[in-house]
């Protein structure tokens, strides 16, 4: 595809004083304007010896297509002594940071789990849900504001998740803070002691599905848990410890993005009324509306990859070893990829965000969080016509894995 001047979304900005702001708390709350600036430098940018900014669509589906350009798995960790932290120490158990051939047997292992059919299965129970916890917000409501991600977005994925898991409703809400926690880990590190958060998290859910898992071994029942135990004791084909990271792992997973996406989604139909509107009884809007949510403002921005050997990318030189940052919300906003990347448009043709990776790596959890917002939305936005925005909403101080800290709404009943 030809290139074309990039399109600018904020101020003129220097790429340099783009690049020490983007992860400053401000530059996490908007980092689109940064991205433009970054532009400057091209779609590929050095950082010197040890990595690589990739901007572009094409050059970050190249790069998540080469199989040169590693996962940050176990061994890439361990030479940082980021493996001594008990958030890496479960990470680096799961399939999305593992290489060949851990990925492919883990992949094989848990992929019935995400399959077409188990998703589509799951639409009711995500509908029981969202109707309750619908209710629920209702019963709340005095006219004052309410905080939706607290009341609405966060507890429908982590009650689909929580009751697919076979875990207690008394339990779950203790569980929401951790989940969160853990993926602060996925961060850019600057301090150890950054880490004491995602650390923590991942303790508490270790604890809980490991204790699940033994649980389960002693009385199954016909939940997931249970599937996943009698699947790895018949074949043996995960440790012990991969069982429970690869369940820790699917509750994240099925919880903080759709969560992310949940509010997003709800904030920029609030500001489309008549798209809105047309969620509540129109499934391929609905459709259309969160594949361009995800193009637009995704809940995930950043993938890591490290390059196993040197790597001629694009005219510059990838040393092994290194790392190359493949932003993904800036390759969403590529103008030689899409037409006005800084308009919100529904009726884009062949629309394909790079939201959920591409490739082998590929999320398997795409469509299962997909599904929860595909439901969760028009549920709410039928329920509550008259909702609004009752301020700015509030992001976390994360770029990697984005989204609301808080976003206060009115009902309007």
């Amino acid at each position: 595809m030809t290139a074309t001047p990039h399109q600018r979304t904020g101020p003129a900005m220097g790429p340099a004083e783009a690049l020490s702001e983007l992860f400053t708390p401000a530059g996490k709350h908007n980092p689109y304007p940064l991205y433009d600036a970054l532009w400057d430098l091209g779609p590929v940018i050095p950082l010197g010896p040890s990595g690589t900014l990739v901007l572009g669509y094409d050059e970050v589906c190249t790069a998540l297509r080469d199989p040169r350009f590693l996962v940050t798995d176990a061994d890439v960790h361990r030479a940082t002594g980021m493996i001594d932290h008990s958030s890496w120490q479960c990470f680096t158990k799961i399939m999305m940071f593992s290489n060949s051939p851990d990925h492919e047997r883990m992949r094989r292992f848990a992929g019935w789990a995400y399959a077409p059919r188990e998703v589509a299965g799951r639409r009711r129970l995500a509908a029981k849900w969202a109707e309750r916890w619908a209710d629920r917000l209702a019963a709340l409501d005095d006219g004052g504001p309410l905080d939706l991600v607290e009341t609405f977005a966060v507890r429908v994925p982590i009650s689909v998740t929580g009751e697919l898991l076979g875990i207690p409703e008394s339990d779950q809400s203790a569980l929401r803070g951790a989940i969160t926690a853990t993926t602060t880990a996925f961060e850019p590190v600057f301090d150890r002691d950054e880490l004491r958060p995602a650390d923590a998290g991942m303790d508490v859910l270790v604890d809980c599905l490991g204790e699940l898992v033994r649980e389960r071994r002693r009385r199954p029942g016909d939940d997931l848990i249970s599937a996943m135990v009698r699947d790895r004791d018949a074949g043996g084909a995960l440790s012990e410890e991969e069982l429970v990271a690869s369940l820790v792992m699917f509750l994240i997973a099925g919880v903080q993005s759709p969560s992310d996406l949940i509010g997003t989604t709800v904030r920029l139909a609030l500001s489309r009324p008549a798209e809105g509107r047309g969620m509540t009884g129109d499934d391929d809007l609905v459709s259309a509306f969160i594949t361009e949510t995800l193009r637009f403002d995704p809940p995930n921005h950043v993938l890591t990859r490290a390059a196993e050997t040197d790597i001629d990318f694009y005219g510059h030189r990838v040393a092994a070893g290194s790392r190359a940052l493949l932003v993904l919300a800036a390759a969403n906003r590529d103008p030689r990829r899409f037409t006005d990347p800084a308009v919100f448009d529904t009726t884009r043709k062949d629309n394909r965000p790079l939201s959920f990776g591409l490739g082998p790596h590929y999320c398997l959890g795409a469509a299962f969080a997909r599904m929860q917002v595909e439901v969760a939305v028009p549920v709410l936005l039928w329920r509550f016509p008259r909702m609004a925005l009752a301020g700015p909403p509030a992001y976390r101080d994360q770029l990697v894995t984005r989204g609301f800290a808080r976003m206060d709404v009115t009902l309007g009943t």
